[in-house]
């Protein structure tokens, strides 16, 4: 598991147990809460953006592999 999904792991799951706790708590504690929902939906559209680079890295890299195929292929050699 990677540093980050551990990360957002962990803080999922502090999250989901601060949730019940602010349901049974006071109207400032809920106040405090919203404020921290919307850090957490900016966190997590962050931590996806982040996957989804590493995603684009992969298959980036993956097509820089055929296409290096493609070339020696076309320049006689066999494909491998």
């Amino acid at each position: 598991m990677s540093d980050l999904n551990k990360i957002y792991g962990d803080a999922k799951r502090l999250r989901d147990e601060l949730a019940l706790k602010v349901h049974l708590g006071s109207r400032d504690v809920q106040d405090q809460w919203a404020q921290l929902e919307q850090r957490w939906k900016e966190f997590e559209g962050k931590a996806k953006l982040e996957r989804s680079a590493k995603d684009v890295q992969a298959a980036v890299e993956i097509l820089g592999s055929e296409l290096q195929r493609l070339q020696t292929h076309s320049s006689g050699a066999p494909v491998v």
